[in-house]
């Protein structure tokens, strides 16, 4: 408990700090204070917690992080980690609000966009209605641990009949600070009825950061809305992150979700959609790509509440060298769910034989008409598919990157935005030669699909 208890300590320190500088409403008191308590009782989760059975917690339970108390950062390096995008954008740095690195100068009519302290000051009381509404501190440790920590944030609200024609980006930097920190910012999206957005969250930072981000995000989607939701997490590898997002969908909603998991040394996402009327589609495409000796832990939860609803899910994993991977899909048909039709596909590639991958995709029905489907695989590149690219003159590098990018495009393909795309194509295949077309060579180099060496 030494080590909870050292957390509880620096949240003592916090909130005496805060008494000092601002007067917060009763209520957000209370919430930190369940907070605390309820992390306090249950602790960091262990490799015996079956939902957390892979993944091992102690470099985030035994760290000593400070919390950061400016947002102090190079424009210049913002620019070099900012998605090239003609985008309304919200920066925080460490968990920090910096209205010098973001662009809210010319919201558009019936969006509103703005940092979660500014939300608390001007209008707590419609926070509160929703905030904390969808995960609250009994979701796991790190929901509590967030509670108890949570100052900032992003709040973004789409008026009904809305359609952003901009995408809104939530930037989250990482310093390399001389000791570590940590933050626990919270995401809060209200999506009205017929309305329609794409929202960007994207991690990065500088290279030798080695931070703890612990965000918590809820997404309320009304009847007809549709949200388009990318996460783009390519934090600096020695970053720890932890996060959730928890959707609620009305009637006739669609919620799209891209998460794509390049960076950190240990990453454990969470993805829950709520389906609680006829009509509301989910669709999760997910990729995470891993080197050296990253940890990247994806759990994904559907919960068809309501009959003909629709969900849809294809992730996929690379890793290579040491790295770990784990895919925890879940799929639930509640009773009387009837008429509803659920797909699931998790496939990865190893590109060494350290790598390793834990899957585990699950259907739980209580439904008798539905129609379900999920499925896992695992495989290596296929060396015909390589000595194919070679013999065309492109260096066993470069065909194994357009092999290993090829695999990928079942998802990529889907990637509406450009700057992200391009994105994982450098991470996942480095900088390749311009004489080629890359589009050419990812088609022939797609037969690895149709052939590899996989095992169910």
């Amino acid at each position: 408990m030494s080590e909870v208890q050292a957390f509880i300590d620096r949240l003592e320190e916090r909130s005496a700090e805060r008494r000092d500088v601002v007067s917060e409403p009763t209520w957000i008191a209370a919430r930190r204070q369940a907070g605390a308590a309820r992390f306090a009782a249950l602790g960091f989760p262990t490799k015996r917690d079956e939902a957390w059975k892979y993944t091992d917690v102690r470099r985030i339970s035994e760290g000593d992080f400070a919390l950061a108390s400016d947002a102090d950062f190079s424009k210049a390096t913002a620019a070099t980690l900012t998605l090239p995008l003609d985008a309304i954008r919200l920066t925080f740095v460490d968990g920090v609000f910096s209205a010098e690195l973001s662009d809210l100068a010319a919201l558009p009519s019936g969006v509103g966009v703005e940092p979660l302290s500014q939300a608390l000051a001007t209008n707590h009381e419609a926070v509160g209605g929703t905030l904390g509404r969808l995960t609250g501190v009994e979701f796991s440790p790190f929901s509590a641990l967030n509670t108890a920590f949570n100052e900032e944030g992003a709040v973004i609200r789409i008026a009904a009949g809305t359609r952003v024609e901009k995408p809104i980006v939530v930037q989250f930097l990482s310093r390399a600070n001389a000791a570590p920190v940590m933050s626990h910012p919270r995401v809060l999206i209200e999506a009205r009825a017929r309305s329609q957005a794409t929202i960007i969250e994207h991690y990065s930072g500088e290279g030798e950061a080695a931070n703890f981000t612990n965000v918590v995000g809820e997404a309320l989607l009304e009847r007809g809305a549709i949200l388009t939701h990318y996460k783009l997490q390519e934090a600096p590898l020695n970053d720890l992150h932890v996060s959730s997002l928890h959707v609620d969908q009305g009637r006739d909603s669609r919620f799209v979700s891209f998460n794509i998991n390049l960076g950190g040394a240990l990453v454990r996402n969470d993805l829950i959609a709520d389906l609680n009327a006829e009509g509301a589609e989910a669709s999760y495409y997910g990729l995470f790509f891993a080197q050296g000796r990253q940890h990247v832990d994806n759990h994904t939860l559907v919960n068809h509440n309501a009959p003909h609803t629709f969900s849809d899910e294809n992730y996929k994993g690379i890793l290579g060298d040491r790295a770990r991977g784990v895919f925890n899909g879940k799929v639930i048909v509640k009773r009387d769910s009837q008429k509803i039709e659920a797909h699931q596909n998790n496939a990865n590639l190893l590109l060494s034989d350290r790598a390793e991958i834990d899957t585990k995709p699950e259907l739980e029905i209580y439904a008798d008409d539905v129609k379900c489907s999920h499925g896992a695989t695992t495989g290596q590149l296929d060396e015909e598919a390589v000595f194919a690219l070679r013999s065309r003159g492109i260096d066993e590098q470069t065909a194994r990157g357009l092999l290993t990018l090829a695999f990928a495009g079942e998802v990529m393909e889907l990637v509406g935005l450009d700057a992200v795309a391009e994105r994982v194509e450098r991470t996942v295949a480095g900088k390749l030669p311009e004489r080629f077309n890359l589009a050419g060579l990812v088609e022939l180099a797609a037969l690895s699909e149709d052939s590899p060496q996989q095992g169910e």
